[in-house]
């Protein structure tokens, strides 16, 4: 009894105890939850650390995220000095503090006084006789709201689990009430636009008058946003300044009565000012920050008297009204929240607006509609083009009250734009009539744009920059453009000219469109007109050129006819042709009879074709090519030198792309000449008509002489074997008298030289009779080994000769079928061809290898040389370009061709190659003879090459 007694009371005073603890984080926990006060937040978890912990220093510091650094909230010493603990810390890398709160990790220290990391705490923990130090970070949701450092007179102190657990509650819920609160407090701060927006609507919808709507506009803005002043500015486009219209110092003002320069701004002060606004931009100046020049900003300012401003364009249909404008005495900082509400009421009041002139406008629209009606009837009703833009120019003129009305025509040919018509005062002077070119991004402004192209002040604006001086010059300081066929190919420009700088709005801006495309069709019709008149003179005359060179039959008369009608067409003082032969490097010169001395040419000059320049570039080219005089280099300049050459056109003779060009038109005229499209299509029409008359011509005269010496040649041929034929007949008729005689040795010989006499007469009667003019085919079958064996015997004297060494791979017993005649010559050819390629002690093999049941593979290797060009010829056939050289046009070349033809023609294949190794390899396809009849057309084979 006596010894539970003890323990039993030591057990109740510990339950005792851990009541008391729950029941103090209880309260601190409620108080954390409910207290909105950070202050007695923090004076809350210190005395709570204080009274349930045995630490002798306790310091909580709250961390300022922009400055980094920690401020002090106060906290206990064991001197009870707390004016240390309320100091601002900064945080340094690789300090405590800064470790803590960047890891947001707790961080113990066995003794502060010798930690070199703790910065200023070591100084106040050798003060204090602090060691055993543990700090705590107060975070929450990832983020570090401060630390909290507790210390002790003992070493390497640190809390058992239930205190940590216990710090990390009441410091984490810390953290949450802290976030909570500066959410609270951001919240508040925050400006929100929704509520005064709405209030405005409903103000507005009570209201007639736009002078009302303005004052409600304005004071509501300068409740919301709070300024020194707030004011609505309203632009005046001919006089081009903004007068204030609205204050709320003041009421609305009518345009007359706010003439006072103290209240106009004008654009020629402020232009980066106006197109920022007319960008539909909010212009923000403040504190150290302006979105405009710092000129621009110093101007504005003074004119304004303020030292921050933020401004909203009032935009109707990109056509600006004025802006609505909050200013301040003092530089501020303007927030996101007052710029959105700026914006939305500026857009309100561009939505308002256009109400209140709804009766002006509708009146004005209907004077423009009848305007252009009048135009319209004008246009279609008058022949005289030239009465009707008088009058329409009188017209729009008047409305727009404008000085002069400019149409311009493109003209394609020259490149510039002419003077179709202009309308100026009297005592105006006359636009010229040419205008230079555009640059490529007015021609784009003008080609693309949907809409009219208006220039307020043409002294400060970059557009038009090849007319820019000239329209200076003539006094226009702003104008109006629109391209007269809109969303096509620029052909015309309406111009609109003002001697002042003004802006121009929307509804004229639409008048300026409309017409435009109305003069257009009128522009296109008379430009239509003179195309039409201009192309049918160019066509009667190509067609009478056509008809001239295709009555030509001969080549150096189809050229002279060809120049003179080119000089007739293109009216140049210089036309020649330079020409050679297929795979010749030498041309000669073709020119018609000049009798300009200054374009006369030296005929009899000859030129490298393969080193001339202008030769080289006009065969490299597929068309035509146009270049001056300097860009010739020193060698053409030796034979083109006639002083007055200029200008230079040049074409080759081309027909088809895989046709060799064999000459070269130049048509030369001076340096100011310029090319028209008319001409540059007539002259690639006849430059074309030239060279496939030319090659017509050629390769007629080229096939004639090939027939004549073919039939020569078969004539020949025929011949001789008629010769041999009565001769080996007569022979014949000799051998059967002999064998008449008695001796039996004699007889027998003499029966066998008469049947094969007899055989050998009945194969030359065959091709006598039925191969005189094209080959035919006879099937027979013969053994392959008999084939190859015969084949090898018959070139056995060049093997022995050449001291070629060969050898037959064959290990088929197989029968070929087909025309065995032709395919004995065929391999006789080929075989041959490898001797002579085959260097003296070199190699030959026949490999044979069956591909399938119908079908073998012959193939004849061996390590001479080909040339690769005759590999490429053999691949690829005879060339389109029949006048083109070829190596298949002479042997060896003609006859590999002659027996590929032949293979092709009996149902086999015959290719030639080239193998990794270096051999070249003859490849043959050979028929097997089958049990059936062999049919007239037989499928190819293969392409697949065997063992190689």
């Amino acid at each position: 009894m006596n010894s539970t007694a003890p323990r039993n009371m030591v057990q109740q005073k510990d339950s005792t105890a851990h009541d008391k603890q729950l029941v103090s984080l209880g309260r601190v926990l409620q108080t954390l939850r409910e207290e909105e006060n950070p202050d007695v937040l923090i004076d809350t978890i210190l005395n709570y650390i204080h009274n349930e912990f045995d630490y002798h220093l306790i310091w909580i510091g709250l961390y300022d995220r922009l400055d980094h650094r920690l401020f002090g909230k106060g906290g206990f010493t064991p001197t009870g000095e707390n004016t240390f603990l309320k100091q601002k810390f900064a945080l340094n890398s690789g300090d405590l503090l800064e470790q803590v709160v960047i890891q947001q990790r707790p961080v113990g220290v066995p003794d502060l006084r010798a930690e070199l990391h703790a910065g200023e705490w070591r100084k106040a923990a050798q003060k204090f006789n602090i060691q055993g130090t543990v700090i705590f970070p107060i975070r929450h949701r990832d983020r570090c709201f401060g630390v909290a450092m507790m210390g002790s007179s003992l070493w390497g102190i640190s809390p058992r689990p239930d205190e940590k657990a216990r710090l990390s509650m009441v410091l984490g819920n810390l953290a949450a009430s802290l976030d909570q609160i500066e959410t609270d407090w951001q919240r508040q701060q925050t400006k929100r636009p929704d509520e005064p927006m709405f209030a405005l609507l409903n103000k507005l919808r009570t209201l007639s008058s736009l002078g009302d709507r303005l004052e409600t506009v304005v004071e509501e803005t300068h409740r919301f946003i709070s300024p020194t002043r707030t004011n609505i500015y309203w632009f005046e486009r001919e006089r081009r300044y903004f007068w204030r219209r609205v204050s709320n110092r003041q009421k609305a003002t009518a345009f007359g009565e706010a003439n006072q320069p103290s209240s106009g701004i004008t654009v020629q002060e402020v232009n980066s000012f106006y197109q920022a606004l007319l960008s539909d931009q909010v212009v923000s100046i403040g504190e150290a920050h302006s979105s405009l020049k710092a000129d621009t900003t110093s101007r504005l300012m003074q004119q304004i008297r303020a030292r921050s401003l933020l401004a909203a364009p009032i935009l109707f249909q990109n056509e600006l009204l004025g802006f609505l404008a909050v200013e301040g005495n003092e530089a501020r900082i303007w927030e996101k929240e007052e710029k959105e509400f700026l914006r939305a009421v500026a857009q309100l009041i561009a939505l308002t607006t256009p109400l209140h002139e709804m009766e002006t406008s509708i009146q004005q629209a209907k004077l423009d509609q009848v305007l252009t009606a009048e135009i319209a009837r004008a246009i279609y009703g008058d022949d005289d083009w030239k009465n009707t833009l008088k009058n329409c120019a009188d017209n729009l003129c008047k409305r727009l009250q404008a000085e002069r009305f400019v149409v311009l025509l493109h003209n394609k040919d020259q490149n510039h734009f002419e003077v179709c018509y202009q309308s100026q005062p009297n005592n105006r002077r006359l636009l010229p009539t040419g205008l230079e070119p555009l640059n490529q991004s007015d021609w784009e402004l003008l080609e693309r744009t949907l809409e009219t192209v208006s220039i307020e002040n043409l002294d400060d604006d970059l557009r038009l920059l090849a007319w820019r001086h000239l329209l200076l010059e003539s006094g226009v300081r702003s104008l109006l453009l629109c391209n007269t066929s809109l969303d096509q190919p620029l052909e015309g420009v309406l111009m609109i000219c003002h001697e002042a700088p003004r802006s121009w709005s929307r509804v004229e801006r639409d008048l300026v469109k409309v017409v435009s495309q109305q003069i257009g069709l009128m522009l296109h019709q008379w430009q239509l007109q003179r195309q039409t008149e201009q192309q049918q003179k160019i066509y009667q005359t190509i067609q009478w050129g056509l008809t001239s060179i295709q009555q030509s039959h001969q080549v150096d008369r189809l050229e002279q006819s060809a120049l003179q009608h080119l000089n007739q067409v293109l009216q140049a003082p210089l036309t020649i042709l330079v020409n050679w032969a297929p795979g010749r490097r030498a041309g000669r010169i073709v020119a018609p009879i000049n009798n300009q001395d200054k374009f006369a040419l030296n005929s009899e000059i000859v030129i490298q074709i393969q080193t001339d320049s202008l030769i080289q570039w006009a065969l490299q080219n597929d068309g035509l090519i146009e270049l001056s005089a300097h860009d010739l280099t020193p060698e053409t300049r030796q034979w083109l030198n006639s002083p007055g050459i200029g200008q230079i056109l040049v074409m080759a003779l081309r027909t088809a792309p895989e046709h060799e060009p064999t000459g070269v038109v130049i048509v030369a005229d001076e340096l100011d000449r310029i090319w028209t499209e008319r001409h540059l299509t007539a002259f690639g029409t006849l430059v074309s008509q030239l060279a496939w008359s030319r090659r017509y011509l050629m390769l007629t005269k080229m096939l004639q002489s090939q027939r004549e010496e073919l039939e020569r040649l078969n004539w020949y041929k025929h011949r001789r074997l008629e010769e041999v034929y009565r001769a080996v007949g007569w022979n014949l008729r000799r051998l059967n008298e002999l064998s008449s005689q008695t001796d039996p040795l004699s007889g027998t010989r003499y029966q066998q030289i008469l049947r094969q006499l007899g055989d050998s007469m009945g194969s030359i009667t065959q091709l006598l009779r039925e191969e005189q003019w094209r080959l035919r085919t006879y099937y027979s079958t013969v053994p392959l080994v008999s084939l190859l064996k015969r084949s090898i015997d018959r070139v056995d004297s060049f093997l022995k000769q050449r001291q070629i060494w060969s050898q037959v791979h064959n290990d088929n017993n197989l029968t070929i079928g087909g025309d065995i005649v032709k395919i004995e010559l065929v391999i006789y050819e080929l075989l041959v061809a490898a001797c002579h390629r085959i260097p003296s002690g070199g190699r030959l093999d026949l490999w044979c290898r069956q591909i399938d049941n119908r079908w073998l593979e012959l193939s004849i290797t061996d390590n001479g040389m080909v040339e690769p060009r005759l590999l490429s010829d053999m691949q690829n056939g005879r060339s389109v370009d029949l006048l083109a050289p070829s190596t298949l046009d002479q042997p060896p070349g003609l006859h590999l061709l002659i027996c590929q033809s032949l293979m092709q023609q009996i149902g086999g294949e015959f290719n030639l190659y080239k193998l990794e190794d270096n051999r070249v390899l003859s490849r043959l396809v050979l028929p097997i003879a089958t049990s059936t009849t062999p049919q007239t057309q037989i499928q190819q084979p293969s392409k697949n090459t065997g063992f190689f």
